[in-house]
């Protein structure tokens, strides 16, 4: 059975204010991936989806143990921290959708909220 270290930490689906699809709205929706284990972990093609089927692909993120990454819907420079889709409008849906993570492999991880 596949058990992965990498699972989700803390989301905002719904970003605080008016979701007026500025850079700054866009940016404060964002969901957390977590390597919870003890080696290095290499993101790179991994996919994290939601129920409309969006799709971004990790090119070249590596999590170090117990490190965490926001990956955020809008536009901006990647760092270590922080990772952006490059989105011009909203991903999560406030009133229920799921996030889904599959590595390389096809293994999976997900978190839901709300309604369906």
């Amino acid at each position: 059975m596949f058990c992965s270290p990498v699972a989700f930490g803390a989301i905002q689906y719904d970003s605080p204010g008016k979701d007026d699809r500025s850079q700054r709205s866009l940016n404060a929706e964002w969901v957390t991936v977590t390597n919870t284990g003890r080696s290095t972990v290499n993101l790179k093609g991994w996919t994290l989806t939601d129920r409309s089927h969006h799709t971004y692909t990790s090119h070249n993120l590596r999590l170090a143990p117990h490190q965490s990454v926001h990956v955020h819907t809008g536009i901006g420079r990647d760092t270590s921290h922080g990772v952006y889709q490059d989105r011009r409008d909203h991903v999560w849906n406030n009133n229920g959708d799921t996030a889904t993570l599959r590595d390389s492999h096809g293994h999976v991880a997900a978190r839901s909220w709300g309604h369906p």
